[in-house]
């Protein structure tokens, strides 16, 4: 998820779940190639499992980036041939690639020739009105013979031209049996669907059918359902007991961060900051938490007294919602 799941969001996500894996937003080649390879590359150790998402379709391009993830310690290199703005097909990669299912194979092939690593792919079912199976059946076909053993496969269709990103995400109708045939038709190979996905029943009920699920914005925007994925889904124990545990953790974080900066200087916690906001919703006092840290005005006090202001602010309202109940 572009500009979303940077070092700071996997971090903080890391720590709800210890055995989900965690995907970057997607980087173009041309990024890697000529731009701030740290910027882009650098991340955690605590992040693994860590895939590396590319943005590209030069098979020479792709090859030395995913050789870059390999070196810089990934588990996984992902080909994007879903994402569907204008921004990316300009760029002729992401969603726009579906049609050309060869170009595609020719850079998975190129990827795996100077890796170890795993190459996977995330495409959508069909683009634009092409609403047959067929369509994405061939292209998973034409990219497995390459070698691609994972398709991470958005159940929705991508529509080039009249949605912007956000309607391509809601319009297109999901189809999630079409990702459901593709693993009946390609039993060796490994399917994870992605799509309108939002709670633990819908992940159960998926995986009776896949072999994966992909959860993006609900995980973003609910961060603290993750906190129950690692019992439910992987049989081991969840890693935090409570959202206070999880905060004091975040809170050490963004402590580290500040202190690792020229200078040492404050402003710089905000910018990793709005991915954890999400950790108390569903909760009374949710909202007070989120102005607090949102607050411009302390954005350049440390994180650890606007933390001290936001949980007060979190439990006056709670006790001020007991007392109306109370009485």
């Amino acid at each position: 998820m572009m500009d979303w799941t940077d070092r700071h969001c996997r971090y903080f996500h890391r720590l709800l779940t210890r055995h989900t894996r965690l995907y970057t937003e997607m980087v173009t080649t041309g990024a890697l190639i000529h731009g701030d390879r740290p910027r882009h590359l650098d991340f955690n150790a605590e992040e693994h499992p860590v895939a590396l998402q590319l943005g590209g379709s030069e098979a020479a391009d792709l090859a030395q980036c995913a050789k870059l993830a390999q070196d810089w310690g990934y588990d996984e290199v992902n080909l994007n041939c879903g994402c569907p703005s204008e921004r990316v097909q300009r760029g002729a990669f992401g969603a726009c690639l579906m049609n050309e299912a060869s170009l595609v194979a020719d850079g998975v092939k190129a990827m795996r020739d100077v890796v170890d690593i795993p190459v996977t792919v995330k495409n959508r079912i069909g683009i634009d009105r092409v609403e047959s199976y067929e369509f994405v059946r061939d292209f998973v076909g034409t990219v497995a013979e390459a070698g691609c053993e994972v398709f991470i496969v958005h159940a929705r269709n991508a529509w080039l031209q009249g949605l912007s990103p956000k309607e391509n995400r809601e319009i297109p109708p999901l189809r999630y049996e079409l990702v459901y045939q593709l693993k009946r038709e390609f039993p060796d190979l490994t399917i994870v669907i992605n799509g309108g996905i939002q709670t633990e029943e819908d992940i159960a009920l998926h995986l009776s059918h896949v072999d994966g699920v992909m959860v993006g914005r609900h995980a973003y925007h609910e961060p603290w359902a993750m906190s129950r994925w690692d019992s439910r889904f992987f049989g081991m124990a969840d890693p935090l007991a409570s959202r206070e545990e999880a905060e004091t953790q975040w809170l050490a974080y963004l402590e580290r961060h500040v202190a690792t900066q020229t200078g040492g200087h404050p402003n710089t916690w905000p910018q990793a900051m709005r991915h954890a906001l999400g950790l108390w919703n569903g909760s009374a006092g949710a909202r007070r938490w989120r102005q607090v840290w949102s607050d411009h005005k302390l954005k350049l006090e440390p994180p650890a007294k606007v933390a001290a202001l936001a949980t007060a602010a979190r439990q006056e309202t709670r006790r001020l919602l007991a007392e109306s109940v109370s009485a």
